[in-house]
C-alpha cells in the first residue's frame, strides 16, 4: 500500500493507472475507521483495479460549536485497517486548499432540511471537499455509506449537475450488535450514554413496523421512545427528493439527528 500526502504527487499516479486503463476506485473518510468504512472499502475493491482511499477532517464541514477539535484520530490504526483491506493508496494530506482558494460547491434543494437546517454550511463544505477530491483522484466509481443519508443524496446530485463520469455506490449501514449504527463519534458516549443512544434504533424500528400510514402518527409514537438530550430531527422523507411526506403509501426513509450529551448521532432506515 502506497501512501501518498502530496496532491500533486497522486493526481499524476491516477492519471498513470487510468492511461493504462486501470479503473480507480475512491473511499473518502475522515478517519477513525470502523466496520462500516471497511464495508465501503469492500465493496468498491470489488468494481476497481486501484482502490484510493483517503483520511482528511474537512474543517469546511464542521460549523461553529460543533466537534471538529474533539474529532477522533487513529492514523497508525487507520493505516493497518487500510492495508488488510486491501487498499492500494492511501491518501492524507495536511490540507487540500491552498490560501488562495476561492470556490464554493453549493447544492441546492437537497441540503435545505435535516442536517442542513440544523448545520448551515455543513452541506457547501461537504460538497467543496468532495469534488476537490473527485478532482484529484479522478475516481470511475465512489462509494459512500448510507448511514449519511442526506450526504448520498447531495454527492450524487453534484456529480450529476457537474457532469462528473463517476458512478456514486451507496453501501449499506453497519450497525453494532447492539443496533447502534456505527460512527466515529460513538467512542465520545460514555456507558450511560451508549445505552441512551439505542434508543435512536429503536425508535426508526418502531416507526418502520407502526401500522399507521400517517407520517404524524409514526413521529409521535417515536418522538416518545427517543432518549436524547436534545432532537435535531425525527422526519419521514421521500428518498429521492428528502422532501416531508404526510401519507406513507410508497418508498419511504425516516431519518433522525440527536444529541447524546455532547454528541451528535445520526440514522435511518427504509420504510
Amino acid at each position: 500500500m502506497n501512501t501518498i500526502r502530496c496532491s500533486n504527487t497522486l493526481r499524476d499516479m491516477m492519471s498513470e493507472h487510468k492511461r493504462h486503463g486501470r479503473s480507480v476506485g475512491f473511499v473518502p473518510t475522515m478517519g477513525f475507521l470502523h466496520k462500516g468504512h471497511l464495508s465501503l472499502m469492500k465493496r468498491a475493491k470489488a468494481h476497481c483495479d486501484h482502490l484510493v482511499v483517503s483520511i482528511y477532517v474537512n474543517p469546511l464541514q464542521f460549523g461553529a460549536g460543533e466537534d471538529l477539535d474533539r474529532y477522533p484520530s487513529d492514523p497508525e490504526g487507520d493505516a493497518e485497517k487500510c492495508e488488510s483491506a486491501g487498499v492500494d493508496t492511501l491518501f492524507c494530506p495536511k490540507t487540500l486548499f491552498a490560501d488562495s482558494h476561492a470556490t464554493t460547491v453549493s447544492v441546492a434543494g437537497l441540503t435545505a432540511g435535516l442536517c442542513g437546517a440544523s448545520r448551515p454550511g455543513h452541506f457547501d463544505g461537504l460538497a467543496t471537499v468532495v469534488a476537490r477530491l473527485f478532482g484529484i483522484v479522478q475516481p470511475d466509481i465512489a462509494v459512500f455509506g448510507e448511514k449519511d443519508f442526506q450526504q448520498l443524496a447531495v454527492i450524487r446530485r453534484m456529480t450529476k449537475d457537474l457532469g462528473m463520469a463517476i458512478n456514486i455506490m451507496g453501501a449499506p449501514l453497519i450497525r453494532d450488535t447492539d443496533g447502534l449504527a456505527l460512527s466515529s463519534r460513538n467512542t465520545n458516549l460514555d456507558p450511560l450514554e451508549h445505552q441512551r443512544a439505542l434508543s435512536l434504533h429503536q425508535a426508526l424500528q418502531f416507526i418502520q413496523t407502526h401500522p399507521s400510514p400517517s407520517a404524524k402518527e409514526r413521529i409521535q409514537a417515536g418522538m416518545a421512545l427517543l432518549q436524547a438530550d436534545r432532537v435535531d430531527y425525527l422526519q419521514i422523507v421521500n428518498p429521492v427528493s428528502l422532501q416531508p411526506i404526510q401519507q406513507i403509501d410508497g418508498p419511504a426513509r425516516v431519518l433522525v439527528a440527536a444529541w447524546i450529551g455532547n454528541t451528535r448521532l445520526i440514522d435511518n432506515m427504509a420504510i
